[in-house]
């Protein structure tokens, strides 16, 4: 009796998690809540329009349309007059797990989501970490964007960077999936095919490859449905060959000024700085200008990093007698202001964690970047910090804009970004996936959430 008693249990809870699981089980309905009465800036680049109304249902946005005409009677209504609205932001180059710290990562993640990013590229790590710290943003367990990451491909004489051990300790180097060495002998869909199975958005060429294996790489990622993101410059590879292999981003301007180069660089490993001096004296330089003809033929997109080179020119004021980077934040700034007049789409990435006491996340530096030293007008670099972030991570069709039928990624400002990009820090609200985190809701990171470590 005990026993059949036990097995008719057994079944019924089976039998319940089975209606659970197959979408059989009542569920609450998701919440409607009208954002009302805000100026939008929607992310396309258009103007802004005033007193517009945003309805947004579950984790997707139902209409945006003037204010008091969407049907809203059964909506919680959150009044933003007086407020601008843009879409969420995205940082198109964050590294999440090198060495993987989820202390760090997750107040790096919050201070992110509370200050407006919605969505980051995580550009190689241990994505066993970065997987993890997805999901379970995701799914809320830990306030945070989006994050879209990359297995990282290379030639095997980057794998004897001490890097590479942080973020694929257990294997060889060269070995895990998601940080792979390429070479003549590699069966390259078995290598893709790998990549794809950790969950990676795309693959990251990242040094040490000829083109011949480049364009092998790149075709083959297409074909199994995989982006890929590469360095502008993979060293001995030049940056027209990068572009001629049809890679959907390229991160670093300054590494396209390698093209000019009498003698390519060898290898990664070869720090030499670009010779400067090479580029043309006065206005836009045409072997750049090829490049930029090349990348619109083939829609690349140029993740910028220059207020990384910025940065850094401050850092050697202090202490000269570091090594510089492979450009000056002038240059940087030159290529990437010849990009944007070019029309070349430029997305805002970062690849620098902003410091322990900063209340803002990294990006900002970027938007100041694209605005200060490239003279990009505001609307401008919101769109780069938005839709074209969106393009960049491939995940346009879902997030980027404020449009119906997109997630209900944005963030609510109380000053006028289109005036002065600095005014992103007016921020009193970010939404994600409707999820909504008030600014007045932010915890600090702290010093022991952070630790000691080098920025990536």
């Amino acid at each position: 009796m005990v026993a059949r008693f036990r097995k008719a249990a057994l079944l019924a809870g089976f039998a319940s998690f089975l209606t659970a699981a197959s979408g059989n089980a009542a569920e609450p309905a998701p919440e409607r809540v009208l954002y009302a009465d805000a100026t939008v800036i929607d992310g396309t680049g258009t103007p802004a329009r005033a007193h517009q109304d945003i309805l947004v249902e579950g984790e997707r946005i139902l209409a945006v349309g003037p204010h008091g005409s969407l049907p809203a009677a059964e909506a919680r209504s959150v009044d933003l007059a007086g407020r601008w609205v843009i879409p969420g932001l995205i940082d198109t180059h964050v590294h999440m797990a090198t060495p993987p710290n989820p202390s760090r990562a997750q107040g790096e993640l919050r201070r992110m989501v509370y200050g407006g990013v919605t969505s980051v590229r995580d550009m190689a790590d241990d994505l066993r970490s970065v997987s993890e710290l997805a999901r379970a943003s995701l799914v809320g367990e830990i306030p945070g964007p989006d994050i879209y990451s990359a297995a990282v491909m290379a030639g095997p004489p980057f794998f004897g960077d001490p890097r590479v051990n942080a973020v694929s300790m257990g294997y060889k180097a060269g070995t895990a999936p998601w940080a792979q060495a390429i070479d003549d002998k590699t069966d390259i869909p078995t290598a893709i095919t790998l990549a794809r199975g950790t969950g990676a958005t795309a693959i990251k060429i990242y040094a040490d490859l000829p083109a011949n294996l480049i364009s092998a790489l790149t075709t083959e990622a297409h074909r199994q449905g995989l982006m890929v993101w590469a360095h502008s410059a993979v060293f001995p590879t030049r940056p027209a060959d990068v572009i001629a292999a049809g890679v959907d981003v390229v991160s670093h301007a300054c590494y396209l000024a390698y093209q000019l180069e009498p003698v390519m660089l060898a290898s990664y490993e070869d720090h030499t700085p670009v010779h400067e001096n090479l580029l043309a004296k006065k206005g836009d330089d045409p072997v750049i200008a090829g490049l930029y003809k090349a990348m619109l033929a083939k829609g690349t997109i140029v993740d910028a990093t220059g207020g990384l080179f910025v940065r850094y020119d401050k850092l050697r004021k202090e202490k000269p007698e570091i090594r510089p980077l492979r450009c000056t934040g002038t240059t940087t700034a030159r290529l990437v202001r010849q990009a944007w007049k070019g029309g070349v789409p430029v997305s805002a990435g970062t690849d620098f964690e902003a410091d322990v006491s900063s209340p803002w996340p990294a990006l900002y530096d970027e938007l100041d970047f694209l605005a200060r030293d490239v003279g990009m007008p505001p609307l401008e670099v919101i769109h780069s910090a938005t839709l074209v972030g969106a393009q960049a991570a491939g995940q346009a069709k879902n997030t980027g804009s404020v449009e119906a039928g997109k997630l209900a990624n944005f963030v609510v400002l109380t000053a006028d970004p289109t005036k002065d990009i600095g005014n992103v820090r007016s921020i009193t609200l970010t939404v994600k996936r409707g999820k909504a985190f008030a600014r007045a809701d932010y915890k600090p990171v702290t010093v022991e959430e952070m630790g000691t470590g080098d920025e990536d």
